[in-house]
């Protein structure tokens, strides 16, 4: 009788195995229906239109859309099991899927760029920024705030409800799910390192488009794309790169030498300084940048547009290029962990006193850690200066310019200072200043005009502070060398569309020389009390340490000697774009199967080796990299 029950476990037995089977068909019906809504809605919020979002999703089989259905539906799996109860997973992804979305809209919106992994690196810097953008949109921002507190107190509602009575799972549902779920996440895990081929991602029609990240988010849809970004915080090496690679390129004659009567040097990067005249049909009178235009010495073109002004700050500072960096970087949060290259640590290592100075938090874009591991001798934030005035809501150009001066005055021996201006920083909100010099006409709209009006009457400050900057120097005994330019084009926002310069609030990250030109340009001066201005032409951010110490009568190794015969092959090294020294463009030179000129290359070779790298060039090229702790500590000694 006992053996004939264990053959035969009975209907009530069969009976738990079929409702086990359809909680479980049900489970992963209910999962897989969610999961195509939640993608569905992460995507409307993205791309913000329905259509766009319909043909992600459905254009055609095995589309990155369905991929990001099945991912989502793994997860969520995958916590139900973890967590006990059905559904449990989808209160945890799906809260923090959506609000990762809006987040991504909303930067897009204001600086042109999907979200990326490594911007939660710096979400301080996001807080801190909350009172200007509220002040531009007050009530979308009220209304922001109180959704999100809706939403929050939504969700501990239903979690708390959740736990209390969502159908439980059982052990043995429970270890099912994992077993088949885990490895299922750790193969799509494995696929989605961008710098490996994947056949079974390349079947899947997921394309990283690390290049050109715009279209990447609007290919593979914004989850698939983030994830895509998370491997970029590691830099692959270049082929060959080893220490023969690196001696095999050419050592420069240039040896280091400081004139005599060493000049001082001030490079001033003011926030956002463009001309504002280049605006299509606007009218600016009196002109708001007289100065910068009589003492024009070329352009700089920027790796950015409307923002990210560390990675300009870096590429200035280092003489490093941003185009040898996985997209959507930001070196100063994810790269510098240590002493580095740069003008100050040289300038430093003969004697210079080396100054950083911005009125603005230490911490935003982890500038205290950044400028200690560049070799400056001291970082004036504004936890360190003494009051400054204001002009707008922010220290006014004029402040900071006669803070720069104060301190130079003080200081016997040879110095270098590189100033950060802040009062010019965005939004650029009507009404921000009381005082009216200037006379806006066009476009009609009247938010625009008075947009621009503000944005107008701020490069008017930032034009006097040069002006006075320079007046006081050329009434000195002292050599000095004075560059001044801006980091980006102004986040103008709906005045570009109304003004027809551009078709949205942003500007593209790809298109021909001449077209990048024009969203990428901002005026520059490298101007000596000696030889007065120096001429030269449009160069990238990464070459101004050759043209700023060529002034100075400064030689280096690298500053003057490897990066003076990449300036002789380049005006322009950005992630799309070379221009050389002739004007002739190349486009899409990075690309993995696209020929490299050696110069470039031996210019990526030389930076990776620095950077990441065992430093196998840093006596021929780098002399000066000892320690920087070390080398200030002996020369207080």
């Amino acid at each position: 009788m006992a053996q004939s029950k264990a053959i035969n476990p009975g209907p009530a037995a069969s009976g738990r195995r079929r409702r086990h089977r359809f909680g479980l068909v049900a489970h992963l019906a209910a999962v897989a229906v969610l999961s195509a809504l939640l993608v569905f809605a992460i995507e409307l919020t993205v791309r913000g239109s329905l259509a766009p979002t319909i043909v992600f999703l459905f254009e055609q089989p095995f589309r990155p859309g369905l991929v990001t259905i099945a991912l989502f539906a793994l997860t969520i799996i995958g916590l139900d099991a973890l967590l006990g109860r059905r559904l449990m997973g989808l209160l945890l992804v799906a809260p923090v899927s959506l609000l990762l979305a809006f987040i991504g809209q909303q930067k897009s919106l204001y600086l042109g760029d999907p979200l990326y992994p490594a911007d939660f690196l710096y979400s301080r810097q996001i807080v801190q920024l909350m009172p200007l953008l509220v002040r531009e949109r007050p009530l979308s921002a009220a209304a922001m705030a109180a959704g999100l507190a809706l939403a929050a107190l939504c969700v501990a509602a239903l979690w708390r409800a959740w736990r209390r009575h969502g159908t439980p799972l059982t052990c043995r549902s429970r270890v099912t799910r994992l077993a088949a779920v885990v490895p299922a996440l750790a193969f799509f895990v494995s696929i989605m390192d961008y710098q490996t081929f994947s056949w079974t991602r390349d079947r899947l029609q997921i394309i990283p488009m690390m290049w050109d990240q715009k279209e990447n988010y609007n290919s593979n849809g914004f989850a698939l794309a983030f994830a895509l970004n998370v491997p970029m915080a590691k830099v692959a090496p270049p082929a060959g790169y080893g220490e023969a690679a690196v001696a095999a390129i050419a050592a420069p004659e240039t040896r280091r030498s400081v004139p005599s009567e060493a000049p001082d040097i001030i490079m001033v990067m003011s926030e956002s300084f463009w001309d504002p005249a280049r605006l299509p049909g606007v009218r600016i009178a009196p002109d708001p940048i007289p100065t910068v235009r009589i003492h024009s010495s070329g352009k700089v073109f920027s790796p950015e547009f409307g923002g990210m002004t560390a990675n300009v700050e870096f590429e200035a500072l280092t003489g490093f290029s941003n185009a040898f960096l996985p997209y959507g970087s930001i070196p100063y949060q994810q790269y510098v962990r240590t002493s580095l290259p740069s003008l100050a640590a040289f300038l430093g290592s003969e004697g210079y006193a080396t100054r950083a100075i911005h009125p603005f938090e230490g911490w935003f874009w982890n500038r205290e850690t950044v400028y200690d591991a560049f070799g400056f001798d001291r970082f004036m934030s504004v936890e360190k200066l003494p009051a400054l005035a204001t002009r707008g809501p922010l220290v006014s150009d004029a402040a900071l310019t006669s803070e720069i001066i104060r301190e130079a005055d003080m200081i016997v021996r040879p110095f270098f200072f590189f100033a950060v201006t802040l009062q010019n920083h965005g939004p650029y909100e009507p009404n921000r200043y009381d005082e009216r010099r200037l006379k806006v006409r066009f476009p009609p709209d009247a938010a625009a005009r008075e947009s621009i009006r503000s944005f107008a009457e701020g490069m008017r400050d930032a034009d006097d502070g040069l002006a006075v900057l320079l007046d006081w120097a050329a009434k000195r005994q002292r050599p000095t060398v004075i560059a001044f330019f801006g980091d980006h084009l102004p986040p103008l926002g709906p005045v570009y569309p109304a003004t027809g310069m551009l078709k949205g609030n942003v500007a593209p990250r790809k298109g021909t020389a001449e077209e990048m030109a024009a969203v990428r340009e901002t005026p520059l001066v490298i101007w000596s009390n000696r030889t007065g201005m120096q001429s030269v032409g449009t160069v990238s951010p990464a070459l101004l340490p050759y043209h700023v110490l060529t002034a100075a009568g400064i030689s280096h190794p690298y500053y003057t000697g490897f990066l003076g015969r990449v300036r002789e092959g380049y005006g322009v090294v950005e992630r799309g774009l070379l221009i050389d020294a002739g004007g002739r463009a190349t486009t899409d030179w990075s690309r993995a199967d696209a020929e490299i000129d050696p110069l470039i290359r031996d210019y990526r070779m030389l930076q990776y080796d620095m950077l990441f790298g065992k430093r196998h060039g840093a006596q021929r090229f780098f002399p000066e990299t000892v320690p920087h702790k070390v080398a200030r500590a002996s020369r207080r000694l």
